[in-house]
């Protein structure tokens, strides 16, 4: 048990007046580097340095960083505009956001997901209340073997933080796919090309959907699960991720 997860045990069990005597016994730490901080799911100052946070930069539409331009939208975005209306990731891909998703996602530290909401959920804006947050799924033996799904931890933390209907069988995989790391973006896209359904009975009729996700890199994966939702109605697909690979290709359209 993490010392987060205990701190959470603990504190279930005693009253307001005894949590500073908690804070005491298990302070805060940094999730990047473990450093003891004054607020929970923060950063320290070195790392909160070392991360690259995106925000509000880059495209409108696909949140690439754009170059030295006048526009809000990227090329790619003009000439033929993706699936996913709007795409926004807390930090770039680097050492430090790298390590808090392989973390979360291999070394079962689950605390890990409320530091990344803590970051991701300011990037929903102004949220339709009846807005539906998705977590990409994975095939239910990866669950099995895995445990949890470290997406459908960040949705949960997002959802209660905005207080937004988190819809985790939304959409399902129909099919086991290898790990993408290490393919190119037609590799990928041609691996999880009909890997994801709404799930039977979804009627997605002019509703939004956020997709939530831990990292992105070529798109590949967040464009599949876009085209199941549209085919099941939905009128428009978002997503927000914990990091995401600056100078990957642009979205499959």
């Amino acid at each position: 048990m993490t010392i987060a997860l205990a701190g959470t045990a603990i504190g279930a069990g005693i009253g307001r007046g005894g949590r500073w005597l908690l804070d005491l016994v298990l302070p805060p730490r940094c999730p990047g580097c473990g450093e003891i901080v004054t607020t929970l799911h923060s950063f320290c100052p070195p790392c909160w340095s070392a991360l690259d946070f995106l925000g509000e930069r880059g495209c409108v539409t696909c949140g690439i960083p754009l170059e030295a331009t006048d526009s809000g939208t990227c090329a790619g975005c003009l000439a033929r505009p993706p699936r996913i209306v709007r795409t926004r990731a807390a930090v770039a891909y680097g050492e430090i956001s790298r390590g808090l998703a392989i973390r979360l996602k291999y070394g079962r530290k689950v605390a890990l997901a409320k530091a990344m909401a803590r970051y991701m959920s300011p990037l929903l804006g102004t949220v339709d209340p009846q807005a539906l947050l998705v977590p990409v799924p994975l095939h239910r033996r990866r669950v099995a073997s895995r445990g949890f799904n470290q997406s459908l931890l960040i949705a949960r933390e997002m959802a209660r933080m905005r207080q937004l209907t988190l819809s985790p069988r939304l959409l399902k995989r129909t099919r086991a796919t290898p790990s993408l790391k290490g393919m190119s973006f037609s590799q990928r896209r041609r691996i999880v090309a009909g890997a994801f359904v709404a799930r039977r009975g979804s009627d997605l009729t002019g509703r939004t959907v956020i997709l939530v996700d831990d990292v992105l890199t070529t798109g590949s994966t967040a464009n599949a699960c876009a085209r199941a939702l549209k085919r099941a109605g939905a009128a428009r697909v978002e997503l927000i991720c914990w990091a995401r690979v600056v100078r990957a290709p642009i979205f499959d359209r």
